[in-house]
């Protein structure tokens, strides 16, 4: 078996001599349909061994069993026919009407497009594919930084506003919130599905009987705008033992009217990374009421999850400095936060957290919805001994949340967090205090003394890091745009 690193690199070396596919977007595409794929047919291999009477959606020569599997079968010319006019077309026109499954095929690939146009690399990459087996759990583990590494790459390849949340904050999110087995958990932007995964993971901690196993199945849902981070989070589901992921759909959740969903969808839990530093396209406001219309993305899902949490509910989600300085429509969001939840606490991550991504910073906001919030508490979260920042190589670790985990404390039997006590990380502000500063939430730790930028010295080393930083990625944009330039001419020719 290859190494994570040398396996997702030969795929895309392969890829990259065809003159279809001249960028990461479009490799992690046909990547993620090729491997949604082999996965959905690793899974129905369990599905008939533990159930005689189940039955594909798919056509038997449709299967990746019966097209895919054999490494010295179709190719070339042959392969690319079957691809483009039969099979990508077949499965974009499944009905939902037939079953779930097929419902969820259909949503997969709605929008799949095979962009290689040389058959015998495509059967040079199914090769590869074919080299990892789902149901066996040394390849289903090692597919786990597979999947990371295709994220990564999404990531480099992606638009404004769309960061990969790492798994320490996904997870640390998680188990503060504390989904219970038969409460109801929502992501309304999951992306590639981090955060439902991680929350399956913390209910099968709790699972004893093969009834709560079941719970699990169907006790989330999801929603993701764009297609490829939807098919990926769905794949990623599968591989988490969820026979139909059906309940993440694809679509725009900012763009349905607040004042449709009603009482019966409000959920438990809602952990969530909504997109921020982006602008939501003309008309999106006007699904929410006069006083909060705004076209920034973030701003507009914290209304939307004050409305649809059930009373009594759960929140922890990331959310920029912006939101917790910012005037105007964000002091009337927060003042409808403060009024109707309780805003218990507000972890401030230190920058860097999402390097390379973005440099914006960015807070961990928890709240109950049903009760106004008297105090709030907040901990600035340190860098590791040593550290100035996070990078590729050394991202921030769960191991770091430790402390704030000690410190946390159970609520009273009135839901607060009464046996909390400051420390240098940690101090509480009253609702007095935050109404007095017309709701401005971006308050600085008390305990640490302000030390100004800093020594030159110091600062040097940190300016001439970054300018290595751009000219690294000026370099990488040069050479993605002469593969282009080369496979555009080549096309031509």
């Amino acid at each position: 078996m290859p190494n994570i690193a040398n396996l997702v690199k030969s795929i895309q070396d392969i890829m990259r001599k065809d003159a279809g596919t001249y960028g990461d977007a479009q490799r992690i595409e046909q990547m993620a349909w090729l491997f949604f794929l082999k996965i959905f047919d690793d899974r129905e291999s369990q599905l008939e061994l533990f159930d005689d009477d189940y039955r594909s959606p798919l056509e038997e020569h449709h299967r990746w069993r019966n097209w895919a599997a054999d490494e010295e079968g179709i190719t070339g010319e042959a392969l690319l026919d079957f691809v483009n006019n039969e099979l990508l077309r077949t499965l974009r026109n499944m009905t939902a009407g037939q079953d779930q499954i097929s419902g969820l095929i259909r949503m997969a690939f709605e929008d799949a497009n095979n962009y290689m146009k040389n058959g015998t690399l495509m059967r040079q990459v199914i090769n590869k594919i074919n080299g990892i087996d789902f149901n066996a759990s040394d390849d289903r583990h090692m597919f786990g930084d597979i999947y990371e590494k295709i994220l990564k790459d999404l990531q480099s390849a992606g638009n404004a506003g769309e960061f990969y949340t790492p798994r320490a904050v996904t997870r640390f999110i998680v188990e503060q919130v504390d989904p219970r087995l038969g409460e109801t958990i929502f992501d309304p932007a999951c992306g590639t599905g981090g955060f439902l995964t991680c929350a399956i993971d913390h209910l099968r901690d709790q699972a004893k009987t093969d009834k709560d196993m079941a719970i699990i199945q169907d006790c989330f849902s999801g929603i993701e705008k764009k297609h490829l981070p939807h098919v990926l989070c769905m794949t990623n589901l599968m591989l988490h033992g969820i026979d139909v992921p059906s309940s993440v759909r694809h679509g725009n959740t900012l763009a349905r009217p607040l004042t449709d969903w009603k009482p019966r969808e409000y959920v438990d839990c809602i952990v969530t990374n909504p997109p921020f530093g982006g602008m939501e396209e003309d008309g999106i406001e006007a699904n929410f009421p006069s006083e909060f219309r705004t076209r920034e993305t973030a701003d507009l899902f914290l209304v939307l999850i004050m409305r649809v949490l059930k009373p009594g509910g759960r929140a922890g989600i990331v959310l920029p400095d912006g939101t917790l300085f910012g005037e105007g429509v964000k002091t009337r969001i927060k003042e409808k936060l403060l009024g109707e939840c309780d805003l218990h606490t507000i972890v401030r991550l230190p920058n860097g957290v999402f390097n390379p991504y973005t440099g914006i910073k960015t807070n961990l906001l928890f709240f109950t919805k049903g009760r106004p919030t008297k105090e709030i508490w907040y901990y600035e979260h340190p860098y590791p001994a040593g550290a100035k920042s996070y990078n590729k190589s050394k991202p921030i670790r769960i191991e770091e949340f430790e402390p704030e985990k000690k410190w946390w404390g159970e609520p009273d039997q009135n839901g607060r967090y009464s046996s909390r006590k400051e420390t240098e990380q940690a101090w509480r502000v009253s609702i007095e205090e935050i109404k007095a500063g017309n709701y401005n939430l971006d308050l600085k730790n008390p305990h640490k003394v302000d030390k100004g930028p800093g020594k030159v010295e110091d600062l040097l080393p940190e300016y001439e890091k970054l300018l290595e930083q751009i000219a690294e990625t000026r370099a990488m944009l040069k050479q993605e745009l002469e593969i282009a330039l080369n496979a555009t001419a080549g096309a031509s020719k």
